[in-house]
């Protein structure tokens, strides 16, 4: 009978530990953009579930043209996922329809940004994401092509100076236009924009009090010149996006064109190229566009602050370093600062990060596909001569004003 009894309680005590430790099991499910996982991502998984038993974390990959649909369109359905890589420009949406979570990153971490990075995941006071992925943009010369124009290949400070060096390669150098000029309806037509006009002192949306500030005068002048550097482009820049302008830049087709750090990596390495800062506009100062992308702590799960405790450390240290390094960012933190070598040489890393202070964050709009659908439209109709510059930017203020 003793013995029975003793069984009986061992038996329920195990019953119990078991059900306790299910109980208290949790499954993560992240996504990462792309083709495969990084080895450093997955290196930091594992490390997490050896330090945190119970806790399984799967790490999707999921390709760039349906990973940011995928993620956003399960939140909505009342599946989200745990965390996942996003476009920072997707935050403010997802925060106002509660789908994603405010992340505490310490002081002693946001320190170790570069200036400016936390403005690309902030609204409202709150900050959305941890930043992943950083770029500043800068003017790409091929240096040969300049000189068979008859021009030196030194950076051009000014707008001015930019056009007369793109229509001096045009108008002197056969099969080859001035400057790659993006027009297709694809993110990256308005990123380009976004960089002329910060050059110009430009805005288009005033993040602290959420009112719409495109309509002004130095967006007209920015959308003017944008439309005149189409007569020393490549022929129909409608139909070009900025990776397809990087082959027109390797076929020697185009003298110069705007793109990220990433871009000397991508030229022929027999390519005689120079890389400087954008020029300035007539209202303003060199400036550059400032994205990032984030990993985003989706709500709903259930277990929110674990999944935030795992992407603070995807989104710093080793993990943080393999990816600035193997995809040629900007660095998004000051490295050197907290000991590490940084990740690009010396000069060209400089020029990218100096860029920084004087740049402007990508604009964050509740419906962001209507706000860069609004903005192209924009673009396009200048570059097709379909209106007025000051009508098509009151225009597109007008309804920009429905997505804010």
């Amino acid at each position: 009978m003793k013995f029975s009894f003793i069984n009986s309680l061992l038996t329920t005590l195990i019953v119990s530990f078991f059900s306790l430790s299910q109980a208290m099991a949790v499954d993560m499910h992240g996504v990462m953009c792309g083709s495969d996982i990084r080895p450093a991502d997955q290196k930091v998984i594992d490390e997490f579930m050896n330090d945190n038993p119970g806790v399984n974390v799967t790490l999707e990959a999921v390709p760039w043209g349906t990973c940011q649909d995928k993620v956003i369109n399960l939140a909505i359905a009342g599946d989200p996922v745990s965390f996942s890589y996003i476009g920072s420009r997707t935050l403010k949406g997802l925060a106002e329809n509660n789908l994603i979570v405010p992340v505490d990153i310490p002081l002693s971490q946001q320190r170790m940004y570069q200036d400016g990075v936390l403005d690309t995941v902030t609204y409202k006071g709150k900050i959305w994401g941890y930043p992943h992925a950083f770029s500043t943009k800068a003017l790409f010369m091929n240096c040969d092509l300049l000189a068979k124009a008859g021009v030196r290949c030194d950076g051009p400070r000014t707008w001015d100076e930019l056009y007369s060096m793109a229509e001096a390669v045009t108008n002197n150098v056969p099969g080859v236009s001035g400057i790659g000029l993006a027009g297709k309806d694809f993110d990256n037509t308005m990123h380009q924009f976004l960089n002329y006009l910060y050059s110009n002192g430009g805005q288009v949306i005033d993040p602290d009090t959420n009112e719409i500030t495109l309509n002004s005068p130095n967006t007209i002048e920015t959308l003017e010149f944008y439309a005149k550097l189409a007569n020393v482009s490549q022929e129909g820049p409608l139909a070009w996006e900025r990776s397809q302008l990087r082959e027109l830049l390797n076929d020697e087709k185009i003298a110069m064109y705007i793109d990220g750090p990433w871009g000397r990596g991508q030229h022929k390495e027999e390519l005689n190229m120079k890389t400087v800062r954008i020029p300035a506009g007539p209202s303003g100062s060199r400036g550059t566009l400032l994205i990032t992308d984030s990993v985003a702590v989706f709500n709903g799960t259930g277990h929110e602050e674990m999944a935030s405790k795992l992407v603070a450390q995807l989104c710093s240290g080793e993990a943080q370093y393999d990816l600035d390094t193997s995809w040629g960012l900007t660095p998004i933190m000051k490295y050197p600062e907290i000991g590490r070598v940084p990740p690009l040489n010396e000069d060209y890393w400089m020029m990218f990060i100096k860029a920084i202070k004087d740049g402007g964050p990508e604009p964050l709009f509740v419906d962001y596909k209507a706000f860069q659908s609004v903005m192209n439209s924009m673009i396009q109709g200048a570059i097709l001569g379909e209106g007025d510059a000051a009508d098509l930017v009151a225009e597109a203020a007008e309804e920009l004003e429905e997505y804010k």
